[in-house]
């Protein structure tokens, strides 16, 4: 087997968890769902297959100080800057040239920072057979198994079955209206698409060089100045010329060597507050409940609290978390909208961002 490399893209600003989240400190630095943040238990669970000196994190310069508190045995050689956040491909693009460059047919693990996974045996096999079909060339994605008919992920269509468990991919597919995801469930066809891919480093920068052209000089300029002197002006010059486009749109949708590995592992993109319920320890009426809070008569709840008493009575499926200089109240159901009240504060030029 290849060489295993984790790269854990770090670039997200977590705004549907506001006022937990701020754009010093996004979501995955956050210990939503253990006493580490998202960050460190992604990095954890990829314990057996890589190891930290094979792990990069791909993040902007202000979260460099935050990644190397959250994950203290990461080298800061494999703290991959981004000058400008530019969407997926081009951050993997600079994965994939800085692996290249110690290990040209070094195997990619890329996993946003930010997920969330309960069956971590499980979660290792599927990457260990996403990463046999991708020594033979083929760009791997992991397609989890949908326990719901989910409207805010997106799918993947199942095509030709392969060796193994992988398939061709068919198609990707933009998140659906709740019908047409209750069609895609009961038909077995269609997997959610979890944003983790797995390929080799050469297969990827070929294909960002072969769909998306305009990439091919900025690609090859930073290939040939990495890791000498001129890197860090050639990264700040070239970056920029790098279109900002997703890895889905750029190579995903377009390529033919593209397949599937499903995996049932007990997933969750930790989208909101509503998720929380999912990965967290549940009190006898079935609330999540965090620092110095009394609850009294409430239910399906999510209150977390700081060093202030924070006291919630007779309230079903509510948020409430008091981040210490900011307060949110909420209808449980309504927690995509916690971007509202990010967006109204960016029109105030508010301190609390």
């Amino acid at each position: 087997m290849s060489s295993i490399h984790a790269v854990i893209m770090a670039g997200g600003s977590g705004t549907r968890f506001w006022p937990l989240s701020r754009s010093s400190r996004p979501k995955q630095f956050l210990p939503l769902t253990s006493k580490l943040p998202l960050i460190a238990e992604t990095m954890k669970r990829m314990n057996g297959l890589s190891t930290p000196a094979r792990t990069s994190v791909v993040c902007g310069a202000k979260h460099v100080a935050l990644v190397k508190k959250a994950l203290p045995k990461l080298s800061a050689k494999n703290i991959v800057v981004e000058p400008e956040a530019r969407n997926t491909a081009p951050a993997i693009a600079l994965a994939c040239i800085h692996v290249a460059h110690a290990d040209p047919q070094g195997v990619l693990v890329v996993l946003p920072s930010d997920q969330h996974v309960a069956d971590v045996p499980a979660f290792q096999a599927a990457v260990r057979e996403a990463v046999r079909v991708a020594e033979g060339g083929e760009i791997v994605t992991l397609g989890i198994a949908p326990t719901r008919p989910e409207t805010g992920y997106g799918y993947i269509r199942v095509g030709v079955k392969q060796s193994g468990a992988a398939c061709k991919v068919a198609a990707f597919v933009e998140k659906p209206n709740l019908e047409t995801a209750q069609g895609y469930v009961s038909s077995g066809k269609y997997l959610w698409n979890a944003g983790i891919f797995v390929f080799r480093a050469d297969v990827m920068l070929d294909a960002l060089t072969k769909h998306l052209p305009e990439s091919a000089r900025p690609i090859a300029a930073l290939r040939e100045a990495w890791g000498s002197r001129r890197a860090a002006a050639v990264l700040k010059r070239e970056f920029k010329k790098l279109p900002s486009i997703s890895i889905d749109y750029a190579v995903a949708e377009k390529a033919s060597n593209i397949s599937v590995v499903p995996a049932s592992c007990g997933w969750s993109d930790v989208g909101s507050f509503n998720a929380l319920p999912d990965v967290r320890a549940l009190d006898a009426a079935g609330n999540v409940c965090e620092g110095d809070a009394l609850l009294i008569d409430t239910r399906g709840s999510v209150v977390l609290g700081g060093k202030r008493p924070i006291a919630v009575v007779g309230m079903t499926d509510v948020v409430v978390v008091d981040a210490g200089d900011a307060i949110l109240v909420l209808p449980k159901d309504k927690s995509q909208d916690v971007r509202k009240v990010v967006d109204a504060l960016k029109a105030r030029r508010s301190a609390l961002l």
